[in-house]
Formats: C-alpha cells, sequence, structure tokens
C-alpha cells in the first residue's frame, strides 16, 4: 500500500510485527531509548512527510514509559510532517479508571449531589482553615479525559483501540475513535475449540460485562449467566449466581484480567453451583502479580486470551492452561481499511482473515 507507514513502540513489537505481515508493508524504522536519567528518545529512521502513519502501543508492561513514547512518537511524526498519525493502542492504558469521583471504602456513608460527591467517616474530623471541624471529603483524580487530551495534544489524528472497558470513553476524545470488537474472534474460537459448545452457558463474572456475553450467547443461541456481585459495606461483597449451570460447561467471558480475583472468584462459585467444566475468555490478559497462579490454582479449566498484550511470559508460566486467540488481523484490517478510506463498522460483526 502506498503512503502508510507502521511504526512500532516498544510495549508489544511482536504484534506490530505480525500486523505488518498481514497488511504485507515492512515495519517502519525507529530508535527508541532511555538516556541516563531514564528520560524517553525517539529517532524515527524513515521519511514520514505526506505518510498515513500508524504507531502501535499497547497499554501493557511499564505502562507509563510507554504512554511517554506513543506521545513523543506522534508528536515527532506530526513535526516530520506526516499527513495523518493514527494511534493504536490494542489495549487502552488507564481505560478502567472511569470517571466515577469515588470508591466506597470501609464504613463510609455516601452522599451525592449533582456535581459533587461527600464522603462522611464520623469517626474523622477534617480541621479547616478557621480551625472548625467539618466533614472529611475524599477525592479521587479522574485519568480518562486526561489520556484523551495528551494524545490528541500529541498530535493524535485518530485512535484505533479494542474492548474499551467503558465505552463511553470515546467520548472523551474530540478526534475519531474506532473501538474495535473482539466478539467474532471468541465466536470463532467457541465453535472451533470447544466441543458441544451449543449446550454450554455463557456466563458474565460481573455485571458490567453483561451486554458483552449477552450478545455472544444471541449469536450462538445459547444460555446466559450472571455473577452478580452484592456489595456489603461491612464485610465485603458476596458474589450471587443468577441462572442454572449445574451438569453444564461454562465459558465465562469478560474483557480485562489484571490480578484475576474476579475470574477465579466467579469459577469457584460455579463450581460449587455444579459447572462440569469452566472456560473463561479474556480480551486482555495483563495478568500483573500472581495473577496467572492464581489461575493455575483455580477451578478454570483453560483461560483464552487476546495478544492484545505479551502472552509469552503468561503461557510459560501457566501449564498448560492458559491458550492465546490472535487480534492481529482485526488491527490489520482495521488499518487497511482507515487507510483505504472504507468503513470499520464492518468488523464488528465479521471475521474476515
Amino acid at each position: 500500500m502506498r503512503d502508510l507507514t507502521v511504526l512500532s513502540g516498544s510495549s508489544h513489537p511482536r504484534l506490530a510485527q505480525a500486523i505488518c505481515e498481514r497488511l504485507g508493508v515492512p515495519l517502519g524504522s525507529c530508535t527508541l531509548s532511555k538516556f541516563s536519567n531514564k528520560e524517553t528518545n525517539v529517532e524515527v529512521r524513515e521519511s514520514v512527510r505526506e505518510q498515513d502513519v500508524f504507531i502501535i502501543q499497547s497499554g501493557c508492561g511499564n505502562v507509563n514509559d510507554n504512554f511517554m513514547e506513543l506521545l513523543i512518537m506522534i508528536a515527532a511524526c506530526k513535526t516530520a510532517s506526516a499527513r495523518k498519525v493514527t494511534a493504536v493502542l490494542p489495549c487502552f492504558p488507564y481505560a478502567r479508571q472511569t470517571e466515577t469521583p469515588y470508591r466506597r471504602v470501609g464504613n463510609m456513608s455516601v452522599s451525592r449531589e449533582a456535581t459533587s460527591l461527600t464522603v462522611q467517616r464520623p469517626d474523622v474530623a477534617y480541621a479547616g482553615p478557621s480551625g472548625v471541624s467539618s466533614a472529611y471529603k475524599q477525592w479521587t483524580a479522574r485519568s480518562g479525559t486526561l489520556m484523551a487530551n495528551m494524545l490528541t495534544a500529541a498530535g493524535a489524528d485518530h485512535i484505533i483501540t479494542m474492548d474499551l472497558h467503558d465505552p463511553q470513553f470515546q467520548g472523551f476524545f474530540d478526534v475519531p475513535v474506532d473501538n474495535l470488537h473482539s466478539q467474532p474472534l471468541m465466536i470463532k474460537y467457541i465453535k472451533e475449540k470447544i466441543p458441544n459448545y451449543q449446550e454450554a452457558v455463557i456466563v458474565t463474572p460481573d455485571a458490567g460485562g453483561a451486554k458483552r456475553a449477552t450478545l455472544i450467547a444471541d449469536k450462538l443461541n445459547m444460555d446466559f449467566a450472571l455473577v452478580h456481585k452484592e456489595r456489603r459495606i461491612a464485610a465485603g461483597s458476596e458474589l450471587i449466581l443468577v441462572g442454572d449451570v449445574r451438569d453444564r460447561v461454562c465459558i465465562l467471558v469478560d474483557d480485562i484480567a489484571d490480578t484475576s480475583f474476579t475470574i477465579t472468584r466467579a469459577a469457584a462459585l460455579l463450581t460449587k453451583s455444579g459447572a462440569t467444566k469452566i472456560y473463561a475468555l479474556i480480551t486482555h490478559g495483563i495478568l500483573s502479580g500472581d495473577a496467572v497462579e492464581r489461575i493455575r490454582a483455580s477451578s478454570i479449566d483453560e483461560v483464552v486470551v487476546g495478544n492484545s498484550v505479551p502472552q509469552e511470559e503468561h503461557v510459560e508460566r501457566a501449564g498448560g492452561k492458559l491458550k492465546v486467540f490472535d487480534v492481529a488481523g482485526v488491527f490489520a484490517e482495521a488499518v487497511r481499511r482507515i487507510h483505504n478510506g472504507e468503513s470499520v463498522s464492518f468488523l464488528f460483526d465479521q471475521t474476515p482473515y
């Protein structure tokens, strides 16, 4: 393809190479390094003047360093007179930190106004400037709009990502955002790899992912169940299963597995409720800390994750429980369509690769 340059950040070069192979174009040359004081240095080694540039950088690993590297790469390409710069973030960083300005903690009582929040604890007093005690206020920083503003300020003209934790995140941007879906890839995996999948049950491990899971259940004409988290301020939270899974194979579907607490707790409840086998299909298998060990010790029989973040180390540690489905084809087709001015919505329901 003419006038197309694909560059890779340091977070996931293997995925960038796979995308280029699908497109039939060479990966662009750039040097990424650190100065002795850990500042990021970017050198674009080829001309991008009047080129349509796609920079692939996933939100994983050293997230903050990788995001800063992406910003500098975008700015460098704009300075070098690129016609258009598209940031391709297979796993979008900070997407889990929604704009909700609080968390319910301990035995705090929460009151919400139209535009503000007050968190009151009867056992904590705050002495204001006048020395008069008043209700304690706890504020949580918001990162959604900040990420969007930084990308657009750096010069990004377009954003491509996959399975945003909160689709409303797209509204923070003043530039086009294509939020690709992994559901077609999950449906393909279920049809090809899970025996007698028609008799299985699609399960969402929390209410937030219900829409994603029900879409898959509807397309495959399968039953659906929900693991609902009932919040109890004093004693933590209790999981409740809505649906019948006894003597059935269960397929957990979620967008992100970070610590893996959510899917392993849901799996324990499904096993207790009589499930015979449990699969888990996850778009972004971040699997930080002891997540892989937690999966190995759980009642989940197989976890299937996308390679939106590097999975080689996770697969080695998982003892055969971890499988990977490839998202490179989806992103390659999206890049091709955007570069040629074609519709991207076709990818939301089809897997033409």
